[in-house]
């Protein structure tokens, strides 16, 4: 496990680099980062689905834990989207990362993907955003009532001997410590929004895949008036975990279309699963 400084916090990184080129070739290879979601959620979702196929594809990637989550600090204070969006610039540069960067987010990682793009988007050369929207004003709306739902699916802690090892437990109380231990539950709905004409103006290649059976894919039409350029890909089915469920699925999206947009230069994957 590798912890670096950034934002002032210790930030838990792991890292998967790509094939080595050819004796005698540069290597080129673009910096993917990815980005986990809230609460109930940590690098392990993208460490155990996409990681390896996008390094595999070509991609310098980039995981770390967001703040209060996982093995990175966790502050008291401090959860707006904004300290999320500080976080991950100031990753970047302690990483040394200079070029642009494919940004890979699940859920509220794809919502700080978002913002990074809103203020740096000459930075930014495609985002893919699993179950997540754009920080606009139904975002802020809907945000409240989906934190409360994941807050209500916290594993109980009487279920703490249940692999025998107690790690359903652990788990359970590290995540009850993020919620109620921290600002995170005031702070994320009460985030100041950059202003939807600076979300409009991320010119990168935007694709979204939303679960069918999701909500977070009701705001699609949304998406779509503040970002023409994104391409919509439901998966029919699936809830909001789509992309740990089904992460060949996801995979056979992602990658492709990253090849089609210009996010990374490697052999073509087949299309599946797919409704648009």
């Amino acid at each position: 496990m590798s912890t670096v400084l950034a934002n002032g916090l210790s930030v838990h990184v792991e890292r998967l680099a790509p094939p080595e080129p050819a004796s005698g070739a540069q290597r080129t290879a673009p910096t993917a980062v990815l980005i986990h979601g809230l609460a109930l959620d940590t690098l392990a979702s993208w460490y155990l689905t996409l990681a390896a196929p996008l390094a595999a594809a070509g991609l310098d990637v980039v995981m770390y834990d967001l703040r209060g989550h996982g093995h990175t600090e966790r502050p008291a204070e401090g959860y707006a989207l904004d300290d999320f969006v500080d976080d991950l610039a100031a990753l970047l540069a302690a990483l040394d990362v200079t070029g642009p960067v494919v940004l890979l987010g699940n859920s509220f990682g794809g919502t700080i993907a978002f913002g990074y793009a809103a203020r740096h988007p000459e930075r930014v050369a495609a985002i893919v955003a699993v179950e997540a929207v754009p920080p606009i004003a139904a975002w802020r709306e809907r945000m409240p009532r989906w934190l409360a739902n994941a807050a209500a699916y916290l594993p109980d802690d009487t279920l703490a001997g249940i692999d025998g090892r107690g790690g359903l437990g652990r788990r359970a109380r590290t995540i009850r410590e993020v919620i109620t231990g921290t600002s995170l539950m005031r702070d994320v709905p009460a985030s100041r929004t950059p202003p939807e004409e600076d979300i409009a103006a991320i010119g990168c290649p935007v694709l979204c895949v939303y679960g069918g059976m999701a909500t977070v894919g009701e705001l699609a039409p949304d998406v779509r008036r503040v970002l023409p350029q994104a391409r919509i890909v439901t998966v029919p089915g699936q809830r909001h975990t789509v992309l740990v469920d089904q992460p060949d699925c996801v995979r056979d999206i992602v990658l492709p279309w990253l090849l089609q947009s210009g996010g990374l230069h490697s052999h073509h994957h087949q299309l599946a699963c797919i409704d648009q």
